[in-house]
């Protein structure tokens, strides 16, 4: 669980709630159910006309990742990794088959397969590579429909508060109803600036984040899969896959990959 993320909602409502009770209002002035309504389901209907069904109904479950920590695991691959070499230098190329099967990172698993069956470097890169821009061009998809989403908000924001201005308008003769009148209006418009700026621009963003990461843990992989079929000293891969680590998962493994 991504308590980050968890702390940016559970923040997010109390700041609103804080807002308006030192300001001397009350949360009931800022409640509204049609309001709420309009902006949240109207959006989310006009995404059943930018994308197809699967995509906005599946919409859900992607931004509930923003709430975990992924694990692509990049201290364990650099160490199997080296393991690996090793037994290919001390074995040959074609011992690597065996366990391959028992690796759990396909993407992995995929590379030495190809390096197995004594595929070309050069055709191996390309595979890889193209396959990794297939899964993130479908990363950014899912990202571009909550960037979407984020856009619909405070438009749909506008659009009910001139709803209910033209309901104002309508009913000028009672003049102790303006004041309220306008203030539920003007929550449609709070309501899709916080969908866009507390919800879904982050969430998109926080996506965006494990992408790059996931992205970054594959080529760490690619470089690995390649050193590997050159024949690389051990020592030289490990130096190689360390430059993907941050500093302290770098320091955390460094001492047993580096070892002479």
């Amino acid at each position: 669980m991504d308590i980050a993320t968890i702390i940016g909602v559970v923040g997010g409502v109390v700041a609103v709630v804080m807002s308006v009770i030192t300001s001397g209002g009350s949360m009931m002035g800022i409640l509204d159910t049609p309001s709420a309504i309009f902006v949240l389901g109207g959006s989310y209907m006009a995404m059943f006309i930018a994308y197809p069904m699967q995509t906005v109904i599946g919409i859900w479950p992607i931004m509930g990742r923003a709430f975990k920590i992924p694990d692509f695991g990049e201290k364990v691959l650099v160490q199997n990794m080296v393991n690996l070499s090793e037994k290919s230098r001390r074995e040959g190329i074609l011992a690597l088959e065996e366990g391959l099967e028992d690796l759990d990172d396909d993407f992995l698993k995929t590379g030495l397969r190809l390096v197995v069956d004594g595929t070309d470097s050069t055709v191996i890169r390309n595979i890889l590579e193209n396959e990794l821009s297939q899964i993130e061009a479908r990363h950014l998809e899912w990202i571009n429909v909550i960037v979407m989403w984020a856009g619909l908000g405070p438009g749909y924001g506008m659009m009910g508060t001139v709803i209910g201005l033209i309901g104002m308008l309508r009913n000028l003769e009672d003049k102790s109803s303006l004041g309220p009148n306008m203030a539920v209006a003007l929550v449609t418009t709070l309501y899709g600036s916080l969908l866009a700026n507390w919800i879904f621009t982050p969430i998109a963003t926080k996506l965006a984040s494990h992408n790059a990461r996931e992205v970054l843990t594959k080529e760490m992989i690619i470089e690995g899969v390649l050193s590997i079929l050159a024949g690389d000293n051990p020592r030289i891969l490990a130096v190689k896959l360390l430059t993907y680590l941050d500093p302290k998962s770098r320091k955390a493994i460094e001492a047993d990959v580096l070892k002479d």
